[in-house]
């Protein structure tokens, strides 16, 4: 539904519904669907997908982010970040491959970076995150 084709990774890990409001920080190995509310913390993931009536107040750290509905905050996607045409994105990004679709609102600063692989952990924060980049 959402973005490009990829390899498959096993799918949808953890879902918050859409009449599901969630308050602090959300650690997953896999992906992350929100079509609720989540406030607070940060989310530390290798994929997220805001769906279109979803709203993120906080700062994401994932692989992957696809972005339909609101996200106030700060966000490191480390592969990729698309921002749908319903999408809102109020707050800094640094990503490897950036998407913006027409309609689609950013506020922020950009910054374009090498592509990172972020391993999730409860210290991962926008500050501080483990990066792995090939030897020459």
């Amino acid at each position: 539904m959402f973005g490009r084709k990829k390899k498959k990774d096993g799918g949808i890990e953890a879902f918050l519904g859409p009449e599901t409001i969630f308050q602090g920080t959300i650690n997953t190995k896999g992906t992350l669907r929100i079509d609720g509310r989540w406030e607070g913390g940060t989310v530390n993931a290798q994929g997220v997908i805001i769906g279109e009536n979803g709203m993120v107040t906080g700062n994401i750290n994932a692989g992957s982010v696809i972005i339909g509905g609101k996200v106030t905050g700060n966000i490191i996607a480390s592969e990729m970040l698309e921002i749908h045409s319903r999408g809102e994105v109020k707050g800094d990004i640094k990503t490897a491959h950036l998407s913006i679709a027409d309609g689609a609102i950013f506020e922020g600063n950009c910054s374009m970076i090498r592509e990172e692989k972020i391993e999730p952990t409860e210290e991962a924060s926008l500050k501080t995150h483990q990066v792995f980049l090939p030897e020459k």
